[in-house]
């Protein structure tokens, strides 16, 4: 039987759909409304790096431009809809999934401990009891608040004190919570003071961990629309690929998936998997807005750089940590996306202390031609994220806008 073929412009809708980049950017973005959208897209990516507006910040406002940071923080810290854990990287989670993360923390209480107990980190897991005796007694706390007389070093990962790396284990393994952020620096607290405990339950049984396999399969499909059984783990980036495998052979089986053909940018086919339905997705009679709005590097869309490639055909790679000499294109370059299309990507930064958000170079794809139209719709979509930026001016500065390369 030859597979149902997704073609480039239908893959593009249903993705863009589940990231919630379809629909026009707009509707209430506090409260409910947001927790909403944060379900729907699964996590966001937290992030400190601030040269227009960090990365947890830009990903909401690309969807809802009514958005202010305020929201997030209220939603996180007051009203304790959201928990703080790690997908591929730190991440705000909807609190409805905090049991679906407790093989997560089992798994990372075996990992860390002996991917942490070397020379670099000697002595954390003595600290274990009194850093959880001084937050019982003092409350929330911060990294700088335990350890006091113990080594310091630079700050970084690979030099935390022995109690700076005992708060993120107790945190990553379950027994603390981060219960929200002083400037960008986490507070934890004792789990036990602000999770259900019923939600805390160790998993004991092959069955409690197959329903989280199951769960973590079928939700990241969900907000996937297709993908291949490496995609499906690393969604949410706490299943293994062999699990990501047998969930899928096993979900076949039962009719409850089927193998799919997806054309790629390139025009190369791809095999993929999908729910039954696939063939009557809303989304495939759904062309997404033509409003043009630039997205942060970390977006969701854009996390999986491979797989954004092959749908889009847009190369992307972050050069935060790239020498400057040896980078491409900039040390923290934003693309733009227009209807189904990434068309561009924009070197940019906020200079609060002269009310000015400067672009420095922007570069059109590839047979993309950046004439009156789509730069009105660009300085428009600017005039939005100054907002967010804290900036009431835009400044392009000589020789910005550039030849593709």
């Amino acid at each position: 039987m030859t597979p149902f073929t997704l073609t480039n412009a239908q893959a593009r809708r249903v993705f863009l759909d589940r990231h919630a980049l379809s629909e026009p950017p707009q509707g209430a973005a506090k409260g409910a409304d947001l927790l909403e959208l944060i379900t729907r897209l699964g996590f966001v990516q937290l992030d400190s790096i601030n040269t227009v507006a960090r990365a947890h910040d830009l990903i909401l406002f690309s969807r809802r431009p009514r958005y202010r940071p305020k929201a997030l923080k209220n939603l996180y810290e007051r009203d304790r809809a959201l928990f703080e854990h790690w997908t591929h990287d730190a991440a705000v989670i909807p609190m409805g999934f905090y049991q679906w993360w407790q093989l997560r923390r089992q798994r990372d209480a075996e990992k860390l401990r002996k991917h942490w107990s070397d020379g670099r980190r000697e002595g954390f897991e003595a600290q274990f009891q009194t850093v959880l005796n001084q937050i019982r007694y003092e409350g929330p706390l911060c990294s700088s608040d335990v350890g006091q007389g113990e080594k310091r070093g630079s700050g970084g990962w690979w030099d935390w004190h022995p109690s700076k790396t005992a708060l993120e284990y107790l945190w990553r393994s379950g027994a603390l919570c981060v219960v929200g952020r002083d400037g960008f620096r986490k507070r934890y607290d004792l789990t036990e003071r602000v999770i259900d405990n019923a939600l805390c339950q160790p998993l004991q049984s092959d069955d409690q961990i197959a329903a989280t396999i199951d769960w973590c399969c079928s939700e990241a499909l969900a907000r996937l629309g297709f993908a291949t059984p490496t995609e499906i783990a690393n969604f949410w980036d706490h299943i293994s690929i062999a699990e990501a495998k047998s969930w899928c052979a096993a979900e076949k089986a039962q009719g409850r998936l089927q193998a799919i053909c997806l054309t790629c940018a390139d025009g190369a086919q791809r095999m993929s998997f999908a729910r039954p339905d696939i063939a009557q997705d809303p989304a495939l009679d759904i062309p997404p807005t033509t409003r043009l709005r630039i997205l942060s590097p970390f977006d969701p869309a854009l996390r999986d750089r491979d797989r954004a490639e092959r749908l889009f055909g847009f190369t992307y790679r972050i050069e935060v940590f790239v020498p400057e000499a040896k980078r491409r294109y900039g040390y923290y370059v934003f693309p733009i996306m227009e209807g189904d299309r990434l068309v561009g990507r924009v070197d940019m930064k906020a200079f609060r202390d002269q009310d000015t958000l400067r672009v420095r170079a922007l570069w059109p794809e590839r047979k993309t031609r950046w004439g009156k139209g789509r730069q009105a719709a660009f300085e428009t979509e600017l005039s939005r994220v100054i907002r967010l930026a804290g900036v009431s001016q835009i400044a392009f500065e000589d020789g910005w806008l550039r030849d593709p390369q």
